[in-house]
């Protein structure tokens, strides 16, 4: 009887921890990180036109202005921000949503804090959706979103950014496609067209979709080259020749951002640079047994051509690749620590003044026998 009584005991204990665990816990949390908000912002009325009070001091400040120069603009909030304002700016993670368009504060499938912890508590301003709700939903969700940044010290809005959601390939964990959006053929059918207006067309179409439900950085398109057939994402590419990806990647560009960038514009994180495609093997640098990046025909210039299209067209962002190059003269490191290509080659050789961003996942802790030895650091991408 008393081992009865044991078990029993025990399995009312696991049962409490674990439902304290996924409901009471991320309340409480939640309410920690609220605590940590402001109230919205009013609105300031200054001749005859209304600005929201985004700081919450009572009066207009140049960076809340929109008649103001952007640089001006810029310097006030930099010169007003903290540092740990600003080192949330320097990171773009993954947020969840709830399919009834409410923010998500607990965990699902896939491990993802609170979102009240991202933006309230590590005051992180650039976000990357992957599951998405109806388009009503998504809208909402996105006001939601907008609403607790405004809640921030300075306001700060959030950018929402995605993968590409129109093509037919179902990749829910990377955010691609979503039934709710239109579909279209991936970028390497778009490249069969031949047709740069079309392309353009496209683009003009999934960028409606996008601004309508808060989405306004595509992390596309992928300015790389298919020049090593096994490679698994080359039809995530315009192909293999150059000349036409390069002309592609323009009429895209052009379709989402416009020119130039507006009130309308998606903005374009054009990745990866300086190129990936040319895998040893044509296995993928997701993974380590695919880290090394070849050219055997002496092509690395070649692979740059998209991307120099891609600038001449005016991309907001770059992101770079995992890869390390190979038997060329630039550091035997991953593109995303890679002083030679980001400072050298992107921002000397080619004037880049857009924002870098690394690919997902790159920093990782050092770990054995999964006991965390390391945290995770930002060596060389900082």
């Amino acid at each position: 009887m008393k081992i009865l009584i044991f078990i029993l005991v025990g399995l009312f204990a696991f049962v409490y921890a674990l439902y304290y665990w996924l409901e009471i816990k991320p309340e409480v949390v939640a309410r920690q990180n609220l605590s940590l908000l402001g109230e919205e912002a009013g609105l300031l009325q200054v001749d005859g036109h209304k600005f929201r009070d985004l700081n919450k001091n009572g009066r207009l400040d140049v960076y809340e202005d929109p008649r103001r120069p952007l640089e001006e603009r810029v310097e006030d909030l930099l010169g007003q921000m903290t540092l740990e304002e600003k080192a949330g700016l320097m990171f773009h993670a993954t947020i969840g949503m709830n399919e009834d368009g409410t923010l998500r504060e607990k965990s699902a499938l896939i491990s993802l804090p609170p979102s009240s912890d991202l933006i309230a508590r590590r005051l992180m301003n650039h976000f990357k959706v992957t599951r998405i709700a109806a388009p009503r939903q998504m809208a909402e969700w996105a006001n939601h979103v907008q609403k607790l940044a405004e809640r921030t010290r300075l306001g700060i809005p959030i950018t929402i950014s995605s993968n590409s959601l129109h093509s037919f390939m179902q990749n829910p964990v990377a955010g691609m496609a979503e039934e709710i959006f239109s579909r279209f053929p991936e970028q390497a059918g778009l490249a069969a067209t031949r047709d740069p207006e079309l392309v353009q067309q496209f683009a003009n179409i999934a960028r409606q979709e996008y601004v309508a439900v808060g989405i306004r950085l595509a992390l596309h398109p992928m300015a790389d080259l298919a020049t090593e057939p096994r490679w698994s994402r080359a039809v995530g590419t315009f192909g293999e020749d150059a000349n036409l990806a390069s002309e592609m990647i323009a009429a895209y560009i052009l379709g989402f951002q416009g020119n130039p960038l507006g009130s309308q514009s998606v903005a374009c994180m054009t990745k990866h640079f300086p190129g990936a495609g040319p895998q040893r093997n044509g296995e993928d640098a997701h993974f380590p047994y695919g880290k090394e990046q070849v050219y055997p025909g002496g092509l690395f210039e070649y692979h740059l051509k998209p991307f120099e299209a891609a600038f001449q067209a005016g991309t907001a962002q770059i992101m770079l690749y995992y890869s390390i190059p190979v038997g060329i003269p630039f550091e035997k490191v991953g593109f995303g620590f890679n002083k030679d290509i980001v400072t050298g080659l992107l921002r000397k050789r080619y004037g880049f003044e857009g924002v870098i961003c690394t690919d997902q996942m790159l920093i990782h802790p050092i770990k054995y026998m999964g006991r965390e030895l390391i945290p995770a650091k930002a060596w060389g991408v900082e």
